[in-house]
């Protein structure tokens, strides 16, 4: 080595040996820079569409009074179905809960002598369903007093009124229930029938109720980390690193802040990930219920 050369190398040692001591950066280590990317854990979330409706129209009262009149629950049943079949409808299945929930609605309608699809107190075919434990998405109801022959009679004479029509040959229903009973109503003897109509909410592809459960349990841990997150940078931005001292400290926070940065965004992919397939589930109900 030259003794320019010699002299040139001395000047640099000394340099760097004087910033070392006076504290000055002159080498900042590669992982202590602050991760500048947070991703942001906002994500549209689709509603669950409340869609259920209660379907019925004016009672029917006849005047009929044949002395032979017998009414019977199956042959409604059956007679309700022919007509389905003659407009190219699928049959109607019986199920339990909405037999219950008319059998119910007929002993109200004798017990408190009222001739109406709600009931004096406000309650309704939606009411009467629930309480029997039938989850529906629709339902309707048909009702009609009077002494009418049979049961082909009865479903003849719904089949004449429009409203009691558009029920019986709806395509939205697959299940039903029925209830029909002789007693006395405003002095006079009568029958009086009771047919509820239903499509079950779980004709629909199910809502994951433990992914919604998730995403609300994610959804809150983000917004701490995010919170916590925040307060860090303040820190961060107001820490003095002049010193070789500071220095050290502000690079151990810094790490600190850099690897809850990695977290939090891994926690937002999940998060994001979990949203979107919760809204595939939300979107194929809410076009179901709509059918």
């Amino acid at each position: 080595m030259t003794s320019r050369s010699k002299i040139i190398f001395s000047i640099l040692v000394v340099s760097l040996l004087g910033a070392l001591y006076l504290g000055f950066p002159f080498i900042q280590d590669q992982a202590t820079r602050i991760v500048g990317i947070i991703k942001n854990a906002t994500s549209n979330q689709v509603e669950v569409e409340e869609l259920r409706e209660e379907v019925y129209s004016s009672p029917l009262r006849s005047d009929r009074n044949d002395s032979e009149a017998e009414l019977s629950r199956a042959g409604t049943v059956y007679e309700t179905n022919i007509r389905r079949q003659q407009f190219g409808l699928p049959e109607l299945t019986e199920h339990e809960a909405l037999r219950q929930a008319a059998v119910r609605k007929l002993q109200d309608l004798f017990e408190r002598q009222y001739f109406e699809h709600i009931s004096p107190d406000g309650k309704g075919p939606g009411y009467l369903a629930e309480q029997a434990g039938y989850d529906y998405i629709v339902v309707g109801e048909n009702l009609a007093l009077g002494n009418f022959k049979n049961d082909s009679a009865l479903v003849e004479a719904w089949m004449n009124s429009p409203g009691h029509r558009a029920n019986i040959l709806s395509s939205r229903y697959t299940q039903i229930g029925v209830a029909v009973g002789e007693g006395v109503y405003k002095g006079s003897r009568v029958w009086i029938a009771v047919q509820e109509f239903g499509r079950p909410a779980s004709v629909c592809p199910a809502i994951n109720q433990a992914l919604r459960n998730r995403i609300d349990s994610r959804r809150e841990q983000s917004d701490k980390m995010s919170a916590d997150l925040t307060e860090r940078k303040k820190t961060l931005d107001a820490m003095p690193h002049k010193t070789r001292e500071e220095q050290e400290q502000y690079n151990t926070y810094v790490a600190e802040y850099n690897a809850l940065v990695k977290a939090y965004n891994e926690l937002v992919a999940m998060l994001r990930s979990d949203i979107a397939l919760y809204n595939d589930q939300v979107r194929a109900f809410n076009a179901c219920v709509r059918r």
